[in-house]
């Protein structure tokens, strides 16, 4: 089976030497997004979040997906101070479409302010 390797004009350009994408079959494993770049970058971690999960949503659109069919995701997050609201700004973007989620504690990432870098993975129609 073929890989694809998917990068979106719409979404952040990647920071590094990767993809935004690699879809295998009818699955889409999103690299890791922060709001690196963005106004977003230094703001409060829900603010951040919401950028990230903008990004995503554009990166699955443009795959023929959504946020309606995130798998999984992992969220490595540099404070938990914050955290009662970032779980309301996930609640209103996930709405009732639910995934399974890891949330990780990391010393930082890889840029001043960056509080928060997510991967996903997604469902794609055939």
């Amino acid at each position: 089976m073929m890989l694809q390797r998917l990068n979106t004009p719409d979404a952040s350009p990647p920071a590094g030497p990767y993809v935004h994408a690699v879809r295998h079959g009818d699955t889409l494993y999103l690299s890791g997004l922060t709001a690196f770049g963005s106004p977003a970058q230094t703001a409060p971690i829900e603010v951040q979040a919401r950028e990230v999960f903008r990004n995503i949503r554009t990166i699955a659109e443009s795959a023929g997906s959504g946020l309606e069919n995130l798998i999984k995701i992992t969220a490595f997050v540099t404070e938990l101070d914050r955290i009662e609201q970032l779980r309301a700004a996930l609640f209103d973007m996930y709405g009732e479409h639910l995934p399974a989620s890891s949330l990780v504690r990391v010393d930082g990432l890889f840029a001043e302010g960056l509080k928060i870098e997510v991967e996903a993975i997604l469902a794609v129609d055939a």
